[in-house]
């Protein structure tokens, strides 16, 4: 690749040309440089349709559309503050829980924040905790969830690698992998929550039975799609393309016809709208993928393993470089741009070093769940400034506190894979 050409793909991303166009770019200039037929390019799009697992891709995520337009989250928080409002920090339990069961099923992040913040936040306040502290747990657990099945990171990853056919990535795999991690991110937060305001006596709601089941019969359609996911995960008899299936079908008449919260006027406009999301990830994936088999035959991932086991002669120096860059990483890159570029070219040096696949995705989300909060540019950060009318400054004060609780519960992911795959077949 000329530097001419190198000019011109710089100058088209600084103008700012669509992420899939500067990849497409590199990978045929590549590809034309090195004399290559440019007939891989839409060859490599092909091959990807190919792959059975794209299947669960939009089906899940329209489920996550139709779950965002319903009440499922006025649903989720009531029936957190009538079964854990008695517990002292029962309101940041409430919270974390609320939050990382929406996320996990919409699949989105800052649709959390818009959603949700709305009710967390004055109900925080209210229950008497300050107002940073407030706008920092609510911001923060907004990219919770995005561990629990069915996640949409979790799928993507298991898609670019098994495209990159050098690790056997199962994507159930990757769902139980992700239980234990996202569940001590909870915790981790909420026992925070309990050291922090160890010397003040903050009310705590009463517990009532009637209420609870009140809210569970109200609640009790949504709270079977887990059950679903996880039935057929663990059972062993479905794969994630007919979960998603069954899921997609069964949030759609649960919306429609029970709950009656979604309009059947509205499905062409929420399906658009998803496939919309869906389009672009698989617009990036394809020409991702083509720009990996150009780094390949360039024997780019070769070297660059040479070039790293030439200066970190450990894996576990490795696993903490990889942290920090996973981390800036997820700073400046959207999660699913991040997932479809960086993996293909860090997976095969992290093999090399002997570090399971499944064990490596579930670092990877992790580390971009931080990355969403993490400044100068996380995401979540200007989701939160604009929902709530703060400084972006006033949200970073905020957060870090909460952000160096998650980075010890990442380490602790990172050097103890056991605990990661102990339930992994």
């Amino acid at each position: 690749m000329n530097s001419l050409m190198i000019a011109l793909i710089v100058i088209a991303a600084v103008l700012g040309a669509p992420l899939f166009v500067i990849i497409l770019s590199s990978a045929g200039a590549g590809f034309w440089s090195s004399g290559i037929d440019l007939m891989v390019l839409p060859i490599e799009l092909y091959r990807l349709t190919e792959n059975t697992l794209l299947i669960a891709l939009p089906l899940f995520t329209f489920a996550g559309y139709l779950l965002s337009e319903s009440r499922t989250a006025d649903r989720l928080v009531n029936l957190s503050q009538a079964a854990f409002g008695w517990l002292p920090g029962g309101m940041v339990l409430i919270v974390l829980l609320a939050s990382a069961f929406f996320t996990m099923l919409t699949g989105g992040s800052g649709v959390t924040i818009v959603a949700l913040g709305a009710l967390l936040l004055p109900a925080l306040k209210q229950a008497g905790y300050q107002d940073r502290f407030s706008l920092g747990l609510v911001t923060t657990s907004g990219s919770l969830g995005l561990l629990l099945p069915p996640a949409i990171p979790l799928i993507l990853y298991g898609i670019v690698a098994q495209q990159m056919d050098v690790a056997n990535v199962d994507i159930q795999d990757l769902f139980i992998a992700g239980f234990i991690p996202a569940l001590l991110m909870i915790l981790s937060l909420w026992l925070y929550a309990l050291w922090v305001h160890r010397h003040q006596k903050l009310p705590l709601t009463s517990f009532e039975m009637s209420k609870v089941l009140q809210h569970l019969n109200v609640s009790k359609w949504e709270l079977a799609i887990p059950l679903i996911v996880l039935g057929g995960i663990l059972g062993g008899w479905l794969v994630i393309s007919d979960i998603a299936a069954i899921t997609a079908l069964y949030v759609l008449i649960i919306e429609v016809f029970v709950y009656r919260e979604v309009r059947i006027k509205d499905l062409p406009r929420i399906a658009a709208e998803s496939m919309k999301m869906v389009g672009g990830i698989l617009l990036i994936l394809g020409v991702a993928l083509a720009f990996t088999n150009f780094l390949v035959d360039m024997q780019v991932p070769a070297k660059v393993f040479e070039l790293v086991q030439a200066n970190i002669d450990s894996r576990w120096a490795f696993l903490l470089c990889l942290n920090i860059g996973l981390l800036l990483l997820g700073a400046i890159l959207d999660i699913f741009a991040a997932l479809i570029i960086i993996v293909p070219l860090i997976l095969p040096i992290a093999m090399e070093y002997g570090i399971d696949p499944v064990h490596l995705g579930i670092i990877f989300v992790a580390n971009m769940q931080i990355g969403y909060f993490t400044p100068p540019v996380g995401m979540n950060l200007f989701i939160a400034s604009y929902r709530f009318k703060r400084s972006i400054a006033e949200l970073y004060r905020a957060t870090w506190p909460m952000m160096i609780v998650l980075l010890a519960v990442v380490l602790l992911i990172t050097y103890w894979p056991a605990m990661v795959l102990v339930f992994v077949d």
